[in-house]
């Protein structure tokens, strides 16, 4: 949808013909007392070959058209899959080729394309053999993103760069400088995680609001144990708890304690598996709230799946 017309592109009917054609449909709003009616446009430039399976994403006054499944062949058709982008120029009313200065994603159709402000996310797709689950970012030259991979540094900045979750540079084999668990993890697994700072991960021995709820639930035995037996008294008394009996006060304790042990148990995973069996055993664990920032962005209908995973992060 672009303002008062929808856009389609491409497509294959039942068993038929990949079509490249563009049509727009006018008159979807009312106020506008358009009637409605299909248009074909035929648009100077390079047009996308026929395909269906693609992407085609709005950002700003342009559309990008991405991969997609097409057929090639004249004796015997076979199927091709393409990695190309296309863009659809609103300004100049044409279609103009995107280059960009190192390698693209490979070829895919039935994935997703999203545009993030001015960035375009890419993730997974099929290409007649595999099924995708990465990411990519399509990006320009002074995007932060692509400032901290691994991306060449002559590019124009007219010329966007596709960059994937490519692990960045590792420090050098004499380097004094100590690896923090996070940054290890991070390079074990070849991904990119936040900092643990922006998050505002603190230890338990000085998140002061984790001991004084732990204090206050202990009462008077608390004065006779450590922090860390009250800390842990706290746990066993959420590994009990039902989302309805959790107080507002609490969630916030709950939600960094939640937080710190994803961290812990990833740490002990990576230190007793290979790089490839810990990839592949963490891409089956999905931590919904690791990134929420705090207790604030959380919902109520979000509590019980917060203290679900919280109790599988216990017992685990």
């Amino acid at each position: 949808m672009v303002e008062k017309r929808l856009l389609v592109f491409g497509g294959r009917g039942g068993g038929g013909p990949i079509m490249g054609d563009l049509w727009a449909l006018k008159g979807l709003i009312e106020e506008e007392n358009e009637t409605p009616g299909w248009t074909q446009l035929k648009l100077p430039g390079q047009p996308p070959s026929p395909r269906c399976g693609h992407s085609i994403t709005s950002g700003g006054h342009i559309l990008l058209v991405f991969g997609g499944h097409g057929t090639s062949g004249w004796l015997s058709r076979y199927d091709i899959y393409h990695n190309d982008c296309i863009v659809l120029d609103r300004l100049s009313v044409q279609w103009k080729r995107l280059t960009t200065i190192n390698e693209p994603p490979p070829a895919r159709a039935y994935h997703s394309m999203t545009c993030i402000g001015s960035r375009y996310l890419l993730f997974g797709g099929f290409d007649g053999k595999s099924t995708y689950g990465d990411m990519w970012w399509l990006v320009q030259e002074d995007d932060p993103i692509a400032k901290r991979l691994s991306a060449p540094s002559s590019l124009s900045e007219s010329k966007p760069v596709p960059s994937s979750n490519d692990s960045p540079p590792l420090e050098p084999k004499g380097s004094q400088k100590e690896e923090n668990p996070i940054a290890e993890l991070q390079k074990r697994l070849q991904i990119l995680v936040s900092p643990v700072p922006k998050l505002g991960f603190i230890d338990e021995s000085v998140d002061a609001e984790l001991i004084d709820l732990s204090s206050r639930l202990l009462g008077e035995k608390a004065s006779s144990n450590d922090p860390s037996e009250c800390i842990q008294a706290l746990r066993d008394h959420w590994g009990k708890s039902t989302a309805n009996s959790i107080k507002l006060k609490e969630l916030a304790p709950l939600l960094r304690d939640y937080q710190r042990l994803v961290i812990r148990q990833h740490i002990e995973t990576m230190a007793s598996e290979s790089p490839s069996t810990l990839a592949s055993s963490l891409t089956k664990q999905i931590y919904r709230f690791y990134h929420v920032k705090n207790a604030s962005q959380l919902r109520v209908d979000d509590i019980p799946k917060l203290l679900s995973e919280y109790k599988q992060l216990l017992s685990g």
